[in-house]
């Protein structure tokens, strides 16, 4: 089964490639965090209890290229975007973020220069909307990085594996991706 559905998600990549459709194509930022994570609407054949609430963790350890958005935080944007845009209620839509390694780089304040340390207004724009975002202490520790280095609103656990102890009985899922 899984092989058909890969192979049919295959052709219909390699027809919207024949039709002279590129990747950007139906994909909108939006509706919650406006500039960022664009996502497309899917005719989705699973169905969503309309009670169900999304209670996901994110483990992110890969830092972001440089001069680049790191593309781990926009899949938590594009997590909240296109569940919103689907019409799950903003309030059923629960990540939390969970940060060790070498993306601990992309937690620290800027000098108010946006090429430095590009994924950081993507940082606030989560912790605006709410979203938990929890420093491995240990990698803080390791790095040299005090809680006044870090994007205000960013939180140090004790270790990334005590946030998701934490998060876990919580009721959040991992984000296998």
């Amino acid at each position: 089964m899984k092989r058909i559905l890969f192979i049919a998600a295959l052709s219909t990549s390699f027809a919207a490639v024949a039709h002279g459709q590129t990747a950007e194509q139906g994909f909108v930022k939006g509706p919650v965090l406006e500039g960022f994570a664009p996502a497309a609407a899917v005719d989705s054949d699973l169905e969503i209890p309309d009670d169900m609430s999304f209670k996901i963790a994110f483990d992110i350890s890969e830092a972001a290229d440089e001069g680049k958005v790191s593309r781990r935080f926009e899949s938590v944007a594009r997590f909240i975007n296109m569940h919103a845009a689907a019409g799950i209620a903003r309030e059923r839509i629960e990540p939390a973020i969970v940060v060790h390694g070498p993306a601990a780089a992309d937690l620290l304040r800027s000098a108010d220069d946006e090429e430095a340390a590009p994924t950081a207004a993507l940082v606030e724009a989560l912790l605006e909307e709410g979203v938990p975002i929890y420093l491995c202490g240990q990698t803080a520790a390791a790095k040299g990085i005090g809680k006044d280095d870090l994007i205000p609103g960013v939180q140090l656990a004790l270790s990334a594996m005590t946030a998701h102890a934490v998060l876990a009985e919580d009721g959040y899922s991992l984000n296998p991706f």
